[in-house]
C-alpha cells in the first residue's frame, strides 16, 4: 500500500501486484542497508525492474530527498548517460561545465537513492558515473538492475533466481509460480481456478515455463484462446525446436533462458502472419508510441494502415504490448526490452531493419518539421507535451541520422542538421540545452557543406548558448549564419543571424548594438504572421531600453508583443514577456502588479519545464517580495530559486543589473529576520519541489 505521505521522487507505481519475492526483497533491503551500490542481476524476464521498484517504495523514508527512477531502456549512447540522470532528477541541465559534474554537484549535499533501471547495454558507463557520484555525493545510494553486473569493487550483487517451482502437486500451494500464473489467468479467463484448469496441467505448465514471470505472464495472456492442457502439450515441442534453431553466441541473438526464449518464440507462432508482422516492425520504436506513429512507420501493403489499431490491440492483449495513458488523454504503447528484442531479430531475419529504421528517422523527421511550425502557437502545450513524450524516439532518430552518410540529394540528406535544428525549441525552451548543444555539435561537425539547414542548426546551438549564458559562443555563430543567408537568398536565416547578434549584444551589455538590430528584425515583420525571431527580437529590444532605465519605450514593445501573443494564443514568449512586464511594475514601484506579472510568468514557464524561464520568474517574484517589506517570503522564494539557478549555467544570463537586484533582496530579508531565521525559512524554500501545490507560499512544503 502506497503510504499517505508524499514523497518526493519520481518512482513509477506498480500496475499489477508482485508475487512472491518477499525473502528476496529483505535481501535486497538488507543489502541496501551495507552498501551504496546494489546490483540486482538475473536472466531477462525474471523481475528485476519490479523488485527493484517494490524494494525502492519500501526505502523512501530512508531518503530525505527522494528516491528517483532513470529509465535506461531506449538510451544508447554512453556519453548521454548523465543527460538522462539529469532529465529524471528535479534539475535542469543548463550547465557550461560537464554534466556528470553538475549532477555530481546537485547530489553533494543530498540524501537520495538513485534507481538505474536496465544497465546491461551500458555497464560501462554505469560504472564509471556510479563510481563518480558516490564519491561526490556521501548522501547518496545506487540500486541498479543488470543482466550483469557493473564490475566496480564496492558493488554488492543480488541475484534474482526464477519463481519457486512446484515438484508435485503436494507443494503446490507453497509455489509462487503458480500463484503468479493462477493470479495472471484470472485476469484473462473470469473465474479461472486450478481445480477447473487441472491441477496436474497447472503443476506441467508451471514447471515448463521454470518459474520465469515474463514466461508466466505471456503463458497466461493466451488462456482465452487455449486451455492449459492444450499449453502443456504444445510448449515440449517448442523447446526442441527452438533449442535447434537458437542462435550461436555472437551472432546478436539475445541470451535468453531457454523458457523465456521458448514462450516467446510460442506466443510468436500463435500471432497471425499480420500479428507476428507488426510485431517485427514495432521493434525499431525506442520507448513508446502512438497509433499514429506506428501507422506511419509500420504501414504498408502488407500490413494495411486501416489493421494497425486493431493489431495493436490483440498485441495489448496478448502481453505483447502494453497500454500507456499518454499526454491529454491519448493512448500509447510500449513493448518490454525483452519481447522488442525478439521483434527486432525477426525483423533482421526479414531483411527489413535498414528500411524500418529509415521508415522512423523519416516519421520523427516529419514530427519535427511540424512540432517546429506549431510551437509558436495555440498547440504549443499539445506540443510540448507530444515531444515529451516522444524523446526517446527522437534520440533514437538523431542517433541514426548522425550514422547516414551526408548525401543532399537523397530524401534523407541534412537529416540530423535538419531534426536537430527544428528541434530548437525543445532545447532552449523546456530545458534539455545540453543534450541539444550535443546533438547539434554531432550534426554540425558531420555535415559542413553550407546549407539552410546548416544555417538554422547553427541558429539553434546559438539559441542554446544564449541558454547557457555564453555570449561569445552566440555571437561566434553569426557570421556564418550571415553567409548562408546571402548565398542562398534565405530572409529567414537573415533574420536568425541579426536576432542571434541582438541576443550576443544585449549579454554584453551593448545595448545601442541590440536595439539597431532587434529593431532591423522588427521592421521587417511589421505585417507579418508571429515568428519565433520577432519575438526574440521584441524580448532583446524591450530588456535593453529596461537597462537603459528607458521603461515606457520598454512597455510599449512589451504590449505590442503581449498583444502578438494573445492574438495566437502562444504562451512560452508570452511568459516572459510577463517576466519583462514584471520588472517593469518594479521599476515603477508597482509591487501587486509586479507580483501578479511574475507568477502568471512563473506558472506557464512551469507548465513547459522551462528551468530558465521559472529561475527567472522566481527572481522577480522576490523582488517583489522585498518591495512589499515580506522579508520572510523573499527568503522563501529566494531560497526556491537558487534549487534552480544551481542547476543553470550564468546566473541571469550575466546580466549585472539583475544579479545586482537579488543580492539587494537578500541584503534586505536578512537584516529583517537575522542570520538564524533567514537561513531557516530559505533552506525550507530551497527544498520546496515546485510541483507543491503553493511553492511560492513560506511554509507550503509538502514532503
Amino acid at each position: 500500500m502506497e503510504p499517505t505521505e508524499r514523497w518526493p521522487g519520481n518512482l513509477p507505481p506498480e500496475t499489477t501486484s508482485m508475487v512472491g519475492r518477499s525473502l528476496e526483497l529483505r535481501q535486497l533491503e538488507r543489502l541496501c542497508g551495507r552498501s551504496r551500490l546494489v546490483t540486482v542481476t538475473g536472466v531477462g524476464g525474471v523481475g528485476k525492474s519490479r523488485l527493484a521498484r517494490r524494494a525502492a517504495a519500501g526505502l523512501r523514508p530512508r531518503f530525505a530527498d527522494g528516491v528517483w527512477w532513470v529509465e535506461l531502456t531506449g538510451l544508447r549512447e554512453g556519453a548521454l548517460l548523465a543527460h538522462a540522470i539529469a532529465e529524471a532528477l528535479p534539475l535542469a541541465d543548463q550547465s557550461t561545465r560537464p554534466l556528470l559534474d553538475v549532477v555530481a554537484d546537485y547530489l553533494a549535499d543530498r540524501e537520495l537513492l538513485l534507481v538505474l533501471d536496465t544497465c546491461e547495454h551500458l555497464t560501462d558507463a554505469c560504472a564509471m558515473a556510479g563510481e563518480a557520484l558516490l564519491r561526490a555525493a556521501p548522501g547518496l545510494q545506487i540500486l541498479a538492475t543488470s543482466r550483469r553486473r557493473l564490475g566496480l569493487m564496492a558493488e554488492e550483487v543480488l541475484t534474482l533466481e526464477p519463481l519457486r517451482v512446484p515438484r508435485s502437486r503436494e507443494d503446490m500451494d507453497e509455489s509462487e509460480a503458480v500463484t503468479l500464473l493462477v493470479e495472471r489467468a484470472a485476469e484473462t479467463v473470469p473465474g479461472f481456478t486450478v481445480s477447473a484448469a487441472g491441477t496436474a496441467d497447472v503443476v506441467r505448465l508451471s514447471q515448463l515455463l521454470e518459474g520465469l514471470p515474463l514466461a508466466i505472464e505471456l503463458a497466461a495472456a493466451r488462456l482465452g484462446r487455449l486451455p492449459v492442457d492444450e499449453l502443456v502439450k504444445r510448449l515440449p515441442d517448442r523447446f526442441d525446436v527452438l533449442q535447434e534453431s537458437a542462435a550461436e553466441p555472437g551472432d546478436g541473438a539475445p541470451p535468453w533462458h531457454r523458457a523465456l526464449r521458448t514462450t516467446i518464440g510460442w506466443s510468436h507462432e500463435l500471432c497471425t502472419p499480420a500479428e507476428r508482422l507488426l510485431w517485427a516492425r514495432l521493434s525499431v520504436f525506442a520507448g513508446s508510441f502512438d497509433t499514429e506513429a506506428a501507422v506511419a512507420v509500420c504501414a504498408d501493403a502488407h500490413l494495411p494502415e486501416d489493421d494497425i489499431p486493431g493489431l495493436l490491440g490483440v498485441l495489448v492483449d496478448n502481453s505483447v504490448a502494453n497500454w500507456l495513458p499518454g499526454p491529454e488523454g491519448s493512448e500509447r504503447f510500449r513493448m518490454l526490452d525483452t519481447v522488442r528484442e525478439y521483434g527486432a531479430h525477426w525483423l533482421r531475419e526479414l531483411g527489413e531493419e535498414e528500411p524500418l529504421r529509415r521508415r522512423h528517422l523519416a516519421h520523427y523527421r516529419a514530427f519535427a518539421r511540424q512540432a517546429d511550425a506549431g510551437w509558436l502557437g495555440p498547440e504549443q502545450l499539445t506540443w510540448y507535451s507530444r515531444t515529451a513524450a516522444e524523446y526517446t524516439n527522437l534520440r533514437a532518430a538523431l542517433d541514426l541520422s548522425l550514422l547516414l552518410p551526408e548525401r543532399p540529394e537523397r530524401p534523407d540528406g541534412h537529416a540530423a542538421l535538419e531534426l536537430a535544428g527544428n528541434l530548437w525549441f525543445f532545447w532552449h525552451a523546456c530545458g534539455f540545452p545540453r543534450e541539444g548543444q550535443y546533438y547539434l555539435a554531432q550534426a554540425l561537425a558531420a555535415d559542413r557543406a553550407p546549407s539552410p539547414e546548416r544555417g538554422k542548426a547553427l541558429w539553434a546551438e546559438g539559441m542554446v548558448f544564449a541558454t547557457l549564458g555564453e555570449p561569445a559562443a552566440v555571437g561566434a555563430r553569426v557570421p556564418e549564419i550571415a553567409s548562408t543567408a546571402a548565398r542562398f537568398g534565405c530572409a529567414a536565416t537573415a533574420d536568425r543571424a541579426d536576432t542571434l547578434a541582438a541576443i550576443a549584444a544585449v549579454m554584453v551589455g551593448d545595448h545601442a548594438r541590440a536595439v539597431t538590430l532587434s529593431q532591423a528584425v522588427l521592421d521587417r515583420h511589421r505585417c507579418s504572421p508571429m515568428a519565433q525571431p520577432t519575438q526574440s527580437a521584441g524580448c532583446v529590444r524591450s530588456i535593453a531600453y529596461l537597462r537603459e532605465g528607458r521603461v515606457d519605450e520598454a512597455v510599449a514593445v512589451l504590449e505590442h508583443l503581449r498583444a502578438d501573443c494573445d492574438r495566437h494564443d502562444e504562451q512560452w514568449a508570452r511568459a516572459f514577456t510577463d517576466y519583462l512586464c514584471a520588472r517593469v511594475e518594479l521599476a515603477r514601484g508597482r509591487v501587486e502588479a509586479a507580483f501578479a506579472h511574475g507568477r502568471a510568468s512563473w506558472l506557464a514557464k512551469r507548465r513547459l519545464d522551462d528551468s530558465l524561464g521559472m529561475a527567472f520568474a522566481l527572481d522577480v517574484l522576490a523582488a517583489a517580495a522585498a518591495a512589499a517589506g515580506d522579508a520572510r517570503r523573499t527568503a522563501h522564494l529566494l531560497g526556491l530559486a537558487q534549487r534552480t539557478w544551481e542547476t543553470l549555467g550564468v546566473p541571469q544570463l550575466g546580466i549585472s543589473e539583475w544579479i545586482d537586484t537579488r543580492r539587494t533582496c537578500e541584503t534586505q530579508a536578512r537584516r529583517a529576520l537575522g542570520d538564524d531565521v533567514y537561513t531557516t525559512v530559505f533552506e525550507n524554500g530551497y527544498r520546496t519541489p515546485q510541483d507543491a501545490p503553493d511553492p511560492l507560499t513560506p511554509g507550503c512544503r509538502n514532503q
